[in-house]
């Protein structure tokens, strides 16, 4: 039996006229912002950038890292949304953005939540802050620690709100880690951040994300201004199966904003989409083993991002290691799956042995060899 190292699965072509499918891909389109990028959700992929690894200061996009902390914390069972947090003077005199929180008085931690959430309230913030963790100083190292652990390594935070502080910032590569992770982790939150508005103390106050009134599939998720800052605004939609996250940093106005962000997100959304391969099995020829083939396939959910319409036109092979044979545990690396799209690999992804090859005997691997 001849085991190349090399095996086609499956060979998809298209004809159209006896010509070549054609894809054009154009670059993405100017924005006028100091930085901005765009991640598909599901890959991990970024899509288009521009200085995303700029340091710049986050305004209110740090109230997303203060979320953060406070989801991860209720879902340890350290704090809880029934909590009673007492508003302290420092938190009511908090300027800025407001929810209107009164000192002295017991706010569900529930109700802050919504507030810096939705109202941006940088009192609420702080009320949150010092009931976890005593004061906004000590907090902040809260935030520091889970932002290196999510592998945020621009960012540095010195407060819960996002008010102006000289050694506060990030990136746009990081603010789109961050909301992503945000996602993910916290499902049961994450709908708060498409809630168009929120009441407290008698004062309504509408969620300053425009997107969520002029684009249906905008769920999600914070502005932020300051003057040093400028405008920003991190995004995430969902549409066509798919998921984008964006993050515009530095544009000039609000309404900028909005049409900056929905540019890119059209752009990602019309250009681009997300294949899973989860779940993919296939059947390879092994040797020396009791049976002639092996289960192979993916052992983690695995996305990939491809131009629109790509993928159904493209090739999977399955290139194995070298000299392949039994024995073989369950869980082994056997090689890659890869997605070639006229003769060149767009995409590679390991491929694992889903059962065990037991080695056959002595007198059947002497016949294999011989070629019996």
């Amino acid at each position: 039996m001849n085991f190349s190292k090399y095996l086609i699965i499956s060979i998809t072509t298209l004809a159209i006229n006896a010509q070549a499918a054609i894809f054009i891909t154009p670059k993405a389109p100017d924005i006028n912002a100091a930085a901005y990028t765009i991640l598909d959700y599901n890959s991990g992929k970024t899509i288009a950038s521009s200085h995303s690894d700029e340091k710049r200061a986050p305004a209110s996009l740090t109230k997303l890292m203060t979320a953060y902390v406070v989801f991860q914390l209720i879902n340890d069972g350290r704090i809880s949304l029934e909590d009673e947090v007492r508003i302290s003077k420092k938190a009511w005199k908090t300027g800025g953005s407001k929810s209107f929180v009164e000192v002295g008085k017991n706010i569900k931690l529930k109700t802050l939540l919504k507030g810096m959430i939705i109202q941006s309230g940088n009192d609420s913030a702080v009320a949150l802050a010092e009931h976890i963790a005593g004061t906004e100083g000590t907090f902040a190292t809260y935030m520091n620690e889970y932002a290196l652990e999510l592998g945020m390594n621009d960012s540095r935070f010195e407060n819960a709100s996002g008010l102006p502080h000289k050694d506060q910032y990030t990136t746009a590569g990081d603010m789109a880690i961050l909301a992503a992770a945000a996602i993910r982790d916290f499902p049961q939150f994450y709908p708060w951040y498409s809630q168009k508005e929120f009441t407290h103390n008698g004062i309504t106050q509408r969620n300053r994300n425009k997107l969520l009134w002029s684009d249906h599939t905008v769920d999600g998720l914070k502005t932020g201004f300051t003057k040093k800052a400028g405008y920003n605004l991190v995004a995430s939609a969902n549409r066509v199966g798919m998921r984008l996250v964006s993050v515009v940093l530095g544009s000039t106005s609000a309404k900028a904003r909005a049409v900056q962000t929905q540019k890119i997100l059209d752009y990602g959304f019309r250009f681009f989409e997300t294949q899973s391969l989860t779940g993919t099995t296939k059947q390879v020829p092994i040797a020396s083993a009791v049976k002639d083939t092996l289960k192979v396939g993916t052992m983690t959910e695995v996305n990939i991002t491809l131009a629109r319409g790509q993928f159904k036109l493209s090739d999977q092979v399955i290139q194995l290691n070298n000299n392949l044979s039994a024995p073989i545990n369950k869980g082994d690396a056997i090689g890659d799956l890869l997605i070639q799209f006229e003769g060149q690999s767009i995409a590679q992804i390991p491929l694992f042995a889903l059962e065990d090859a037991k080695q056959a005997g002595f007198f059947s691997r002497m016949l294999e060899k011989i070629g019996l």
